[in-house]
């Protein structure tokens, strides 16, 4: 495994200890760049390991950003999370059946403002219906999701990134 050393014309955009968004994983932190020999071609791969799920990904680096790899958002990129978290729910009077998976599209999209739409919009106050058990299963993968990458950006914990998060959508209610 190789970390650290890089070539001068090299197409790495991550380093070995960087925090990286993986759209249908989450936050995960590239443990180091390693080649393999597959199919007879020599590949370098990002290692990215995801500490929660106890999974490791390899990713080719020139699949990388085709696959949605990104940088962790900034506090700055933030800002439109939690503005679209505020907002009021769209409900939709489609089929839950086409909006299960308009939802999960969103979720696997990797994009923090997309997860905080589906989070506003399945978010349920005291006062309203229970939700669905399908409806939950994706309100907390993507509560877990917003989480995670909420926390790492403002290095807090992630229990307490769920607290702002569910304030937030309690603000909008």
């Amino acid at each position: 495994m190789v970390q650290g050393t890089y070539k001068k014309n090299s197409k790495r955009r991550y380093k070995a200890k960087e925090l990286v968004v993986y759209p249908s994983h989450g936050v995960g932190k590239i443990i180091g760049i390693e080649e393999q020999e597959i199919g007879g071609d020599k590949l370098e791969l990002y290692v990215v390991s995801f500490e929660k799920e106890k999974m490791i990904l390899r990713v080719p680096l020139n699949k990388a950003d085709h696959a949605g790899m990104r940088r962790l958002s900034t506090k700055d990129e933030m800002g439109p999370v939690v503005t679209t978290l505020k907002g009021r729910a769209k409900i939709k009077r489609t089929m839950w059946s086409r909006r299960a998976q308009d939802y999960q599209e969103k979720l696997n999209s990797g994009d923090p403002v997309k997860i905080a739409e589906v989070l506003r919009d399945l978010h349920r106050a005291d006062d309203q219906p229970e939700q669905s058990y399908s409806e939950r299963q994706l309100y907390e993968a993507a509560l877990d999701r917003l989480a995670r990458e909420f926390a790492a950006v403002e290095k807090i914990d992630q229990d307490v990134a769920e607290q702002r998060i569910e304030t937030f959508l309690l603000r909008a209610a």
